[in-house]
């Protein structure tokens, strides 16, 4: 084999020898086979050893190909196998077919996330691995370590929102999918988890993952908190929300995009797929919220990043140019916030429709909430049969109540906003969603509060007496153990013209 060596023609250490490979690397990467050929028999014709081409070819497989197509790194390992097996002349076949396999791949350079990731190591070095993904094994009982981990095979896709990164560096993407080859197939999915996931961290009050735990028991308020957040698996509900709200209306390419409720990125992202040559208007309540989704999007062109804007939605003809009107309206508990002048909200969105323009909304209506009285298990409510026939007829005065427009309005009431708003095309749809959720003694300690406001206040409000109130705090005290209760949710989706 060393007789069929050629001498090297150029000086392995030269500028010669680097400018080669570059030539040959950069043929790889930019898909042109016959320059790749020429390149690659340049090097060999010079007698450079094929053992550090392939290393090379090995490389750019991970580099520039990547999960565009995950068979290159197996394809030109086998060739560097089937090489060292039959040496040279003959070597040069596996040689030229890995090179041609390499320059006619689909490519993909978005493994480069890793190296984003190190130097947020560099930098973040004190990001810890939060309590729920630490070893169970050790220190369950002491810190809490494990606790509320969901294992992702129990639920449906094998999947489940919750928190991955340390805190420091919660919403932080280093990962993009490519949109080549077999990674073309994983953006969607990839895409879908990363929003919903952080939808439902935003949406359970900023946060999955608790702090350390440095005393824990199972009535400490801090895990009990997290224990709660963690169960509660907001992502397939916020999933179906977004899909009702979206799937209706019939995208231009063109249309402009009013999301009035982006705090969440529930809806933008989408929104901002589905118009690329439009444009998309994101209203945030706080720089803070707006500060979370301008990273967000950092990995898209300039010209299609959203607009953000953060106010309310009241400010938005001064927050808005002066001509702009909107294909779409977008909104999630818009009308909820703004208790008391739904129909005046609703003739400022009119106001700012393009013709035929569409509202999208979906409404939480608290008067279908859930009733605390219907948690209770059946013996709480036989044992004591007119105590609880007493707590069913406070609740629904509680929710029925004239003189509180926070609680006492319905899908109804929404269509009617909407009508008086010049929006003659309403229509109005109630579904009911369903969701596991612990109880904690946070919650009932917040319901149970001596204020007027508090679920326990409007209780008293309603004609139940102190002791019925006092009765019904002690009889949900046995459901804050661990267990887990299905809590219902009827949402209003409205869509008008």
């Amino acid at each position: 084999e060393s007789i069929q060596k050629r001498a090297v023609l150029y000086d392995q250490g030269g500028d010669c020898h680097y400018d080669t490979i570059s030539a040959f690397i950069k043929s790889m990467r930019g898909s042109d086979p016959d320059a790749t050929l020429y390149w690659l028999a340049k090097m060999v014709y010079a007698g450079e050893d094929p053992r550090f081409i392939f290393r090379r070819m090995l490389i750019f497989t991970c580099e520039d190909i990547g999960l565009a197509d995950p068979n290159a790194l197996r394809f030109v390992l086998s060739a560097a196998d089937t090489f060292d097996r039959i040496g040279m002349p003959e070597g040069n076949y596996p040689l030229s077919a890995a090179a041609l396999y390499c320059a006619t791949a689909p490519k993909s350079n978005s493994v480069m996330g890793y190296f984003d990731a190190l130097k947020s190591v560099e930098h973040e070095k004190e990001g810890e691995v939060p309590n729920h993904l630490r070893d169970a094994s050790r220190d369950k009982e002491g810190f809490g370590h494990g606790i509320g981990y969901q294992y992702p095979h129990s639920y449906r896709e094998h999947w489940v929102a919750q928190q991955y990164l340390p805190d420091s560096l919660r919403g932080k993407i280093f990962y993009e999918p490519g949109a080549l080859g077999f990674e073309k197939e994983l953006v969607a999915d990839v895409r879908m988890h990363r929003e919903l996931q952080l939808a439902a961290i935003r949406e359970n009050d900023g946060g999955l993952a608790p702090p350390e735990i440095l005393s824990f028991s199972p009535q400490d308020k801090a895990s009990e908190r997290w224990l709660a957040r963690a169960i509660d698996n907001l992502a397939p509900q916020l999933g179906a929300i977004r899909e009702r709200l979206l799937a209706g209306h019939r995208w231009q390419r063109h249309h402009r995009v009013l999301d009035i409720t982006a705090d969440n990125g529930l809806c933008l992202w989408e929104a901002t797929r589905q118009v690329p040559e439009g444009g998309v208007w994101a209203l945030t309540p706080d720089e803070q919220s707006r500060d979370t989704l301008i990273e967000q999007a950092q990995n898209l062109p300039d010209f299609r990043r959203p607009m953000f804007l953060v106010g309310t939605p009241w400010e938005l003809p001064e927050l808005l140019p002066g001509d702009v009107r909107f294909e779409f309206i977008v909104g999630r508990n818009c009308l909820f916030r703004q208790r008391g002048d739904r129909t005046r909200l609703a003739k400022l969105l009119a106001s700012l429709l393009a013709p035929d323009g569409e509202i999208a909304l979906a409404e939480n209506i608290p008067r279908y909430s859930q009733r605390l009285g219907s948690l209770l298990p059946d013996t709480a409510r036989t044992q004591d049969a007119d105590w609880f026939q007493r707590l069913q007829v406070a609740e629904e005065k509680l929710y029925t109540r004239p003189d509180d427009d926070l609680l006492n309005w319905d899908e109804q009431d929404l269509l009617r906003a909407f009508q008086e708003a010049g929006l003659d095309k309403t229509a109005v749809e109630v579904l009911a969603f369903h969701r596991e959720q612990r109880l904690t003694m946070q919650q009932l300690h917040r319901w149970f509060e001596p204020r007027e406001d508090s679920y326990a206040g409007r209780l008293l409000q309603a004609g139940l007496s102190p002791e019925d109130v006092r009765h019904l705090q002690e009889s949900l005290l046995s459901l804050v153990s661990g267990r887990t209760v299905t809590w219902e949710t009827k949402i209003a989706f409205l869509r008008c013209r």
